[in-house]
């Protein structure tokens, strides 16, 4: 064999022996993605739930909320990020209050984990105390009442498959259940689940709650169809009734005049032969 040939020969193989080395590499690289599950981090639907953002003690997309709203009542601030601690809301109940810090969401169906990380000082011991909690219904996580280090506080919602509409609170007290003391709140969090774990407590199904609130109608379906029937009956002879009454009045009317005189000449004229033959 020439010597180019051999040359050439030999250029073609160690391609070839390159080509399998990254083929092979690249092979092996896709089989350890593979193995190792894809876990995206849970999407939090608050807006700027991490309490990071703000100015002066507004916090940016909360508002303060209460059943008093009076500043010698209850004070509110937020608590900047520093030190390497997340930012804080601050609820301070002076009197008997409900008082929170709350945001509305629109929610699709599905379940969601409602959480937030809360403290407290001097709660009083006998009504609702700091929790995170759906203004609607009595959709509201465990509490905390006197004074609690941090602790996380949480709910499981389901909202039905056509969405609603929630309000998420950062709350101290509760409906019928002022109190006074202050609270803490940080980390507060909205997430998409797929169901509540096994033995989890505070599970709520919104539909259910809003179904006990607005009951509705009381009777079964036939009873429907049938006032339905009924009324469209009597809608039916009303408009008969209506349609065709004033019509025989005014033809009554307009052929009045001329029955008056029909009855009328002939006897002028039955009068006028008896006169004749007198």
């Amino acid at each position: 064999m020439p010597r180019a040939a051999t040359g050439v020969a030999r250029l073609f193989i160690t391609f070839i022996r390159r080509l399998l080395v990254i083929l092979t590499a690249c092979l092996l690289a896709g089989l350890v993605t593979t193995a190792e599950p894809a876990s995206d981090p849970p999407h939090n639907l608050l807006n700027n739930g991490d309490l990071a953002r703000g100015s002066g003690g507004s916090c940016d997309g909360w508002r303060t909320d209460g059943w008093i709203l009076s500043p010698s009542s209850t004070s509110f601030n937020w608590i900047a990020p520093a030190g390497g601690y997340p930012g804080q809301l601050e609820v301070e109940n002076l009197r008997d209050n409900d008082a929170r810090w709350s945001q509305p969401l629109s929610l699709s169906g599905g379940w969601y984990h409602v959480s937030v990380w809360a403290r407290t000082e001097d709660v009083l011991p006998y009504f609702t105390g700091a929790n995170i909690s759906v203004l609607e219904g009595d959709v509201v996580s465990a509490d905390l009442r006197g004074t609690q280090p941090w602790q996380k506080l949480e709910l499981y919602l389901k909202v039905p498959r056509y969405g609603a509409d929630v309000e998420v609170a950062l709350r101290l007290g509760g409906y019928a259940n002022l109190t006074r003391g202050k609270a803490f709140f940080r980390d507060a969090r909205v997430d998409p689940v797929d169901a509540p774990p096994a033995g989890a407590t505070h599970v709520f199904d919104l539909a259910a709650i809003r179904k006990a609130e607005n009951p509705g109608p009381i009777g079964n379906r036939w009873t429907l169809y049938a006032t339905f029937l009924v009324l469209t009956l009597a809608a039916i002879a009303g408009w008969r009734l209506f349609m065709f009454d004033p019509d025989i009045a005014i033809a009554s009317e307009a052929l009045s005049p001329v029955a008056r005189a029909a009855v009328v000449a002939p006897k002028k004229r039955r009068k006028k032969k008896s006169q004749r033959h007198n």
